[in-house]
């Protein structure tokens, strides 16, 4: 018999892993219509369009689908619920902050059935949903909930005998249109810092993916009234944009290998590659190479691809026909370029979708893999001499989302950093992304930030406000 505090063979309790989530059972699919004003409406115009389980094929359901009509009525409800002197905006900023812990709470709630719901409309695996993108929307929505009734403006000193101080005030009614790649943390990065700041939201899920959007708007209407929500798309009068990348990933000679082999794969095969911050091209400082080559093999060959439900799994379809069609074409011209295919890069033939994570090498930066983003589970592993020449052929991108760093020297971490001109760099890691700190690129990978205390700018209009102190003045 176990004695208190261990198991049958005697190890601690607090030593033995807590049992792995598990998908749940889903039979039927309850809320596939538009959600304005807190209450489910059919479109005006009678429409749906089907959503497919990219893993097996077989459509889940109809949505309603929205049309002009139905965004107007979307964004008239928004605009009334966030006009001077309506419930929302006389909400003092504690009690917003509240509502927003509450909807966090409700995530935690149904973690499992949100997880299991992205996993059928996405095809990523199951854990990889309840660990990554169910921990990441809960945190943002529990770290703007703190960031509610702490925006505040300034005093500044002026000539004269005035005072200045500024306040922010909420710009409106914001329009959010969401990706499929990451459909519910995407969701809670673009509604968390609206609301906290004291706006309105429409929202237009992806087509491919819209399940969890209109399963959150379900949880909201537990919550009361604080989202107006459509599936459709408005006009935005400020735009915030994060537009992907080709992001440079730069292994220097004196690195830890294995660690950047391992934190460079994650970069480029996570979530089937289908990542605006895929590790796309992998600089390796040439007297490693061959070595740095032979260990990315090994291990994408080790990657697992199957049911995205199942625990095993660690690689699953991709969205659907034209990307998956799309990402093969560009092995190909991979190919026919002269770069080596080292492994994958092929459809597993009895899998729809699905594509055995491909390494190439002697890759070139004239070629179109170099180039485009290939957004699919495609490592391109390049060769350079120095720091001043690998510095410029990563800057050599119209984009600038993001970068790696791999490297023992803190002098060169801190010299090349800071040279690439990419809005995130990772030194020593990758895809290391947090709700405290911001996310956006340079150049056309995009112009704002997600995330962090710099988010709160997107949603709020600074104002100023003078009085000139003198004895007309009274209380």
């Amino acid at each position: 018999m176990a004695q208190n505090g261990t198991t049958e063979n005697g190890l601690p309790q607090n030593l033995i892993p807590p049992p792995l989530p598990q998908p749940c059972k889903i039979s039927e699919i309850k809320h596939t219509k538009i959600f304005i004003n807190n209450e489910w409406h059919s479109s005006l115009k009678g429409k749906t369009f089907p959503t497919f389980n990219p893993a097996t094929g077989v459509k889940i359901c109809e949505i309603e689908e929205a049309d002009k009509a139905d965004v107007d009525k979307a964004v008239d409800a928004a605009k009334a619920a966030g006009k001077r002197g309506s419930t929302w905006r006389r909400m003092d900023v504690s009690s917003r902050g509240r509502l927003l812990h509450k909807l966090a709470d409700l995530l935690e709630r149904d973690r499992c059935l949100l997880a299991t719901m992205e996993t059928m409309d996405t095809g990523k695996p199951f854990l990889q949903s309840f660990f990554v993108d169910l921990d990441g929307s809960i945190k943002t929505l529990r770290y703007y909930a703190g960031w509610a009734d702490k925006i505040h403006g300034k005093t500044m000193p002026v000539d004269d005998n005035f005072m200045c101080f500024t306040k922010h005030e909420p710009v409106g009614v914001c329009g959010a249109i969401i990706p499929w790649n990451f459909p519910l943390l995407m969701f809670m990065w673009k509604i968390a810092p609206a609301l906290c700041c004291g706006n309105t939201v429409v929202i237009k899920p992806a087509e491919q993916t819209p399940l969890t959007a209109l399963y959150t708007g379900a949880l909201i209407k537990e919550v009361g009234q604080l989202i107006k929500e459509a599936a459709a798309k408005s006009n935005l009068k400020r735009v915030t944009l994060e537009l992907g990348g080709k992001n440079p990933c730069i292994v220097f000679a004196d690195a830890d290998l294995p660690l950047a082999v391992q934190e460079a794969q994650k970069g480029a095969f996570y979530n089937q590659g289908q990542c605006c911050t895929a590790a796309s091209r992998v600089f390796v400082e040439e007297c490693v190479y061959d070595e740095f080559v032979r260990l990315s093999i090994a291990s994408a060959k080790q990657i697992t691809a199957g049911d995205p439900m199942d625990p095993c799994t660690s690689h699953g379809p991709q969205i659907d026909q034209q990307q998956f069609d799309m990402i093969l074409e560009l092995v190909e011209s991979g190919k026919r370029e002269g770069a080596r295919l080292e492994c994958g890069g092929y459809a597993l033939q009895d899998k729809a979708l699905f594509i055995q994570p491909a390494v190439f090498s002697d890759v070139i930066d004239h070629m179109r893999l170099a180039k485009e983003e290939v957004f699919g589970p495609v490592q391109c592993i390049m060769k350079f001499k120095n720091q001043e020449e690998v510095i410029e052929r990563a800057n050599s991108t119209h984009y600038g989302l993001a970068a790696a760093v791999f490297t023992r020297s803190v002098e060169r971490a801190m010299r090349v950093s800071s040279a690439l001109e990419a809005g995130t760099v990772w030194v020593n890691c990758y895809n290391a992304l947090h709700a405290q700190a911001p996310f956006g690129g340079y150049k056309m990978s995009g112009n704002g930030r997600e995330l962090g205390e710099y988010a709160l700018a997107e949603y709020s209009e600074v104002k100023a406000i003078t009085i000139k102190l003198n004895d007309q003045l009274t209380v």
